[in-house]
């Protein structure tokens, strides 16, 4: 079984390049794990033969933000958004922004042995104006939200996290250091997420610099491959020897991102 995520930065555009049927047919995944989608379910021009549809796309902002399942097999359960008690816990109504958890951010499959989980994490922009409520909201509901998932049985957790974690996750760690996608707060939030049982898959089979998932429109940053390595797949540590290979596809155009996957 091949599970694929993708932050395509708007699926519609995507199409209208003519990549996405493409992307299927070279990567053949049972289970795609969508980010940022900027799109309804109406309004999206891809109808996949043998998939199931689930969408959870942003409420009041219409074009922004959004994740979505498609699987090939049908979930026992689909859970949309933060649990209502865990958003409250930790004072997730908004801020300048708007309330992260009507932005579409989160999608939750019941796979019958394992849980999938589309992820798309608030960026904490360039000013850093968004930082305090990934650090002390949103990050700390999510992973209390992923171990109650946990508890019932394992979580494969994928998506744009919007984060490097160590200096080995982007091509110029030492003047990024601070800024938005490099802070000590958020790469703290992946330290916890790893020590909370989650294993960063990619990292299970390579190591080293130069494997990255984003970059930059600017100064031909993805010819040069000077990029970020911020989107992940996360599995529970007892699924982790199911993983058979995790990958990077930087050949694979259509977005400032490329798809990652895990093989069980």
């Amino acid at each position: 079984m091949r599970i694929v995520s993708w932050n395509v930065n708007g699926i519609r555009a995507v199409h209208t390049k003519g990549l996405f049927e493409p992307f299927i047919k070279q990567l053949k995944p049972d289970i795609i794990c969508l980010q940022e989608t900027k799109a309804e379910q109406h309004q999206s021009p891809v109808d996949l033969m043998g998939y199931e549809e689930y969408w959870h796309s942003a409420k009041n902002k219409k074009g922004y933000s959004g994740t979505a399942i498609f699987s090939k097999q049908v979930p026992e359960n689909v859970a949309f958004g933060m649990p209502a008690d865990i958003a409250s816990k930790y004072g997730l109504s908004g801020d300048g922004y708007g309330d992260p958890n009507e932005e579409g951010r989160i999608i939750a499959a019941d796979m019958t042995s394992f849980w999938v989980v589309s992820v798309y994490t608030p960026n904490s922009k360039e000013d850093l104006s968004r930082l305090s409520l990934r650090h002390t909201q949103w990050d700390p509901a999510f992973l209390e939200y992923m171990k109650r998932l946990e508890e019932e049985k394992p979580v494969i957790f994928c998506g744009d996290l919007n984060a490097a974690h160590t200096p080995n996750d982007l091509a110029n760690p030492k003047p990024n250091e601070g800024k938005h996608g490099y802070t000590n707060e958020e790469r703290e939030g992946i330290d916890k997420v790893i020590a909370a049982g989650f294993v960063d898959t990619f990292r299970l089979f390579t190591e080293g610099k130069g494997h990255y998932s984003w970059w930059s429109h600017f100064a031909k940053s993805r010819e040069r491959n000077v990029g970020w390595r911020i989107d992940y797949v996360f599995v529970s540590k007892a699924f982790a020897p199911k993983v058979k290979e995790a990958a990077i596809h930087a050949d694979i155009m259509g977005s400032d991102h490329c798809p990652v996957s895990i093989t069980l």
